[in-house]
């Protein structure tokens, strides 16, 4: 019985070996290829990549491929798939911005509770890793603090030791309502890119319902119902919303 374990364990440990060497030399072509412009064979061999694991340095590479290939929609996807891996990358936040720019429609977000832009805009500071790690940090300092405030001698050290704990327990448990956020938004993906060079948005999921309005290609939508194999219910930031066809968008 243990022989078959250790077995078990060598061949896993082999195959890892083997696809990590794969990847590697993957990422090395693909981004040969990228140097030499050949943007075509570098997304390929950078969704190759992809496939055996997203990241967001995959992801963003793919971007680029079809920025410089004037491929907007599927520029936009990647990039937007980069920033959902990484949210805090000012490279990658720089680049869809400017692939946004490119697109038709200009969509107006709706006026929203200063606390909740605040909000969104603090949990995209980091990725949900990244809030994780500096809770765990917070967590670490906030047990120093306590111990500080409990053996400390002099009334000022623990009266200093007491008021960071309680900031420090309310920095962990921020940070950890980051992390969460950010892990239920990657888990239950509902954005989506716009695909068509055009798709009408109709007033039901049926082609007989009526043209609410036109979408063009590299358009952002929410997902609001998902559940018909063909029609997806979307809304915009600024409040519009109907039934587009699935095959006209893609989910990030």
């Amino acid at each position: 019985m243990k022989r078959i374990i250790l077995l078990a364990i060598c061949q896993f440990l082999l195959v890892t070996t083997i696809m990590a060497a794969n990847i590697d030399s993957l990422k090395v072509a693909a981004d040969s290829a990228y140097a030499r412009e050949d943007f075509d064979k570098a997304a390929r061999l950078y969704h190759r990549i992809a496939k055996a694991g997203e990241s967001a340095t995959v992801c963003y590479n793919l971007g680029n491929c079809y920025y410089r290939n004037d491929d907007i929609a599927h520029a936009i996807l990647w990039y937007e798939r980069a920033f959902l891996l990484s949210p805090g990358d000012e490279d990658i936040r720089f680049n869809l911005d400017l692939a946004r720019s490119k697109t038709i429609d200009r969509v107006t977000p709706k006026h929203e509770f200063f606390f909740v832009t605040w909000y969104r805009a603090m949990t995209n500071w980091m990725s949900a890793d990244n809030w994780a790690r500096t809770s765990v940090a917070f967590f670490v300092l906030a047990l120093i603090s306590i111990s500080i405030y409990i053996y400390g001698r002099q009334i000022w050290l623990r009266k200093v030791g007491f008021t960071l704990a309680i900031v420090l327990i309310l920095l962990t448990l921020l940070g950890n309502l980051c992390a969460w956020s950010q892990s239920v938004y990657l888990q239950n993906r509902t954005g989506a890119i716009v695909m068509s060079a055009s798709a009408v948005v109709k007033s039901t999921p049926a082609q007989s319902g009526s043209d609410l309005f036109v979408l063009h290609e590299g358009t952002y939508v929410s997902i609001r119902d998902n559940s018909l194999s063909e029609w997806a219910e979307v809304s915009l930031a600024d409040g519009k919303q109907g039934w587009i066809e699935r095959k006209q968008i893609e989910i990030i």
